[in-house]
């Protein structure tokens, strides 16, 4: 992958000629200079490191996590602000461990109590990194993705991911793209990738463990997220609550869990029951009409997809019951979004 020179004025250096061919571009950067914080090939010993996962709403960063961490911790939907709190999950490969931590979206079109903790989130996961992937668009810079950028810290290596590479059809139109992302930030290198692809998730996995420091890990070999299940139960019940109601439903709608119990399996070859009751919270009783549906049928299809995936997650029998409330103003109530497990 690629190592950019550091951005100098137009008078010091003049631009180079935009190469057709991705790969030559990508490759005559990497001969620039090393990447900057990266230490040299791996050795002997652990290595593991924090990596910050960042770029503003709905441009796969819960997509590519789950991709890293190899199973499914963070929910997605098409829905911006999917990702509310600050997800850590861990991939541990031969002699390096990779503890990633997945953001919400930078939110600036709206001021609510809401996402002002969730910027908030964001602020405080770039804060103390060995390294972050700073996630766009392949081909495109939003408004949006420069606020994002702003709030880096400089000091910082931090790589480009350009994901959704599969979504442009002519590879030779990013080479100029990046030339201007070059501009704009001196990436310690450029990445560009589809996080649904396996290959490309794995040459990424290679990128990062350069940055990451030699010490002891800090997470046992097969721990995949510090999370609890109660909290991935919510998740989940959140993330099928989206995907089943689309745009009709505000962004603003949590999830509350109000019991969760476990009982071990009763007889030798069972698995362990989970019991789990589960509040929707809503701002207004049309929003709550929507979610329960004609004769309950949506509230009903929540709960059985969010059975399936949890039985799927946690290799367990699950029962599941949910309710639906109104809250009405809750998302611009400083002490009921904390309530709600909010920072």
């Amino acid at each position: 992958m690629t190592t950019p020179k550091k951005p100098t004025s137009d008078a010091d250096t003049p631009v180079p000629e935009v190469q057709d061919n991705l790969e030559d571009l990508l490759a005559g950067m990497r001969r620039d200079m090393r990447p900057a914080g990266a230490t040299e090939a791996p050795v002997a010993g652990q290595r593991c490191g924090l990596i910050a996962i960042v770029g503003k709403p709905n441009v796969g960063k819960s997509t590519l996590l789950n991709a890293l961490v190899g199973q499914k911790i963070s929910i997605t939907s098409r829905k911006a602000q999917t990702t509310r709190h600050r997800i850590t999950g861990m991939h541990t490969q031969g002699a390096t461990q990779f503890v990633f931590v997945d953001t919400p979206g930078f939110q600036t079109l709206h001021g609510n109590a809401l996402n002002k903790s969730l910027n908030k989130t964001v602020v405080g996961a770039v804060a103390d990194v060995d390294l972050i992937l700073f996630v766009v668009e392949a081909g495109s810079f939003t408004p949006a993705d420069a606020r994002v950028l702003a709030l880096l810290d400089k000091k910082i290596p931090t790589l480009l991911i350009a994901n959704k590479l599969d979504n442009v059809h002519r590879r030779g139109d990013i080479a100029p793209w990046l030339q201007t992302m070059q501009e704009r930030h001196a990436f310690a290198e450029f990445v560009p990738m589809s996080a649904k692809s396996a290959k490309d998730v794995e040459r990424l996995l290679g990128i990062c463990e350069k940055f990451l420091p030699e010490q002891a890990w800090w997470y046992a070999a097969d721990e995949l997220t510090d999370r609890s299940e109660r909290f991935m139960a919510a998740e989940m019940v959140r993330e099928k609550l989206f995907r089943l109601t689309g745009d009709e439903l505000p962004y603003t709608s949590t999830v509350i869990i109000d019991k969760f119990e476990e009982e071990p399996p009763q007889k030798k070859g069972q698995k362990r029951l989970l019991r789990i009751a589960a509040t929707i919270v809503v701002e207004r009783d049309g929003h709550k009409a929507m979610v329960i549906g004609d004769k309950g049928e949506r509230i009903k299809r929540i709960g059985m997809e969010t059975r399936v995936e949890l039985e799927k997650l946690f290799d367990c029998k699950v029962f599941i019951e949910m309710w639906v409330k109104v809250r009405s103003g809750w998302a611009d109530d400083e002490a009921r979004v904390r309530s709600f497990g909010y920072e």
